[in-house]
């Protein structure tokens, strides 16, 4: 799978150096680049982005303040001329600090060390993985140190919280490290939906719903003002509605 790159530089040669470098690896592909955090803004919503390119000192907001608006941004590597912006940099957990010039011998180490982020990171929500069709499907969960295995079947609705997302089955709840945008992608669409941009509900644990809310065992779950229609479209198609 390759590693989708966004550039975010105000400098035209800042961007080729950076381009430069990210070319020569394999399986690495620029998805856009950007002169400023408003384009970038718009690229993440628009794009899957792996791994982010940012500067810091860009027109109309700094690279450390556009990272502090995003709920669930992608890894970052921030490249500067500064070297007083590095403790704000770890402080927001990113995976390098790299000062320009950047030479490629530094830029591979700051790679290696996305390598092992991503490859732990990898755990948090490995594959639904029903290889073989008489097993039941499931997903790995990293929870605090251990990974746990989730039967799909097990899963009543997923919660979104800030950085994490709570697993409810019937039996216990799964704090995990992740985000909803990922989950909702992990999941078979034909086995859950997204409702609202708080909760992924388990289709086939419905018990009952309304215009605004699904119920599920011991549960009600609000049904999101944008989401409404296709959750209403899709769940009356999926069954005959009948009575008055």
């Amino acid at each position: 799978m390759r590693t989708k790159c966004l550039i975010v530089d105000d400098e035209p040669l800042a961007r080729d150096l950076m381009r430069s470098h990210i070319e020569k690896l394999e399986n690495f592909e620029i998805v856009e680049e950007c002169a400023d955090a408003m384009k970038a803004l718009q690229v993440l919503r628009e794009k899957k982005v792996d791994l982010l390119f940012m500067d810091i000192q860009m027109p109309q907001i700094t690279g450390i303040e556009f990272l502090k608006t995003l709920k669930h941004p992608p890894k970052v590597i921030i490249t500067t001329a500064y070297r007083e912006y590095a403790l704000d940099g770890f402080e927001l957990d990113v995976v390098d600090y790299l000062l320009k010039p950047i030479t490629f011998e530094r830029f591979l180490k700051a790679i290696n060390k996305y390598y092992v982020i991503a490859q732990d990171d990898s755990l948090t929500v490995s594959t639904i993985s029903p290889v073989v069709q008489t097993e039941e499907a499931f997903i790995y969960v990293k929870e605090n140190k251990k990974v746990v295995k989730v039967l799909l079947n097990d899963i009543l609705y997923i919660e979104g919280l800030s950085e994490y997302v709570q697993i409810y089955t019937e039996k216990r709840k799964i704090v995990t490290k992740t985000s909803m945008a990922f989950m909702e992608d992990k999941l078979p669409k034909e086995g859950f939906m997204r409702i609202h941009k708080s909760f992924i509900v388990s289709l086939g644990k419905i018990e009952a719903f309304t215009a605004s809310t699904i119920e599920v065992p011991g549960k009600e779950l609000p049904i999101g003002r944008s989401y409404k229609n296709n959750v209403i479209g899709s769940l009356t198609v999926k069954g005959v509605v009948t009575g008055n």
